[in-house]
């Protein structure tokens, strides 16, 4: 099922890194969470919850808040919104529009890599 989530990448950055809002594909067991072609598993990091199985970068992952901002008050920067995002963020906000000053909206594909992802976490058990 894909639910609408927040995504901030964590791993060299404060809390100003790149951020998203889409749509996510929850693995069947609910450990793996697929975004923008990326696999992140649970982890109980400094910085983040998530981390890439691939490169081991660690992201931020929540719910989209309803009554405040989804990055953290120490940071900053602009967050990418999916086009097909825009119109539940808006109702789930109570908001009108978005603010240029805080979100930029792109196209974000559905890619989510689980074959790929299934195949190195079976090679790594053998």
């Amino acid at each position: 099922m894909d639910r609408l989530m927040y995504v901030e990448l964590k791993s060299g950055w404060s809390d100003d890194g790149p951020a998203w809002i889409g749509y996510v594909r929850m693995s069947k067991s609910g450990k793996t969470i697929y975004f923008n072609d990326r696999a992140l598993q649970r982890c109980r990091g400094a910085q983040g919850n998530y981390f890439d199985v691939e490169s081991g970068e660690e992201y931020w992952v929540s719910g989209v808040k309803k009554h405040s901002s989804n990055r953290h008050p120490a940071g900053g920067g602009k967050v990418t919104i999916d086009s097909r995002a825009v119109e539940e963020f808006l109702r789930l906000k109570g908001w009108k529009r978005l603010s240029a000053t805080d979100y930029v909206v792109e196209d974000i594909a559905d890619s989510f890599p689980v074959d790929r992802v299934n195949r190195l976490l079976n090679s790594k058990q053998q």
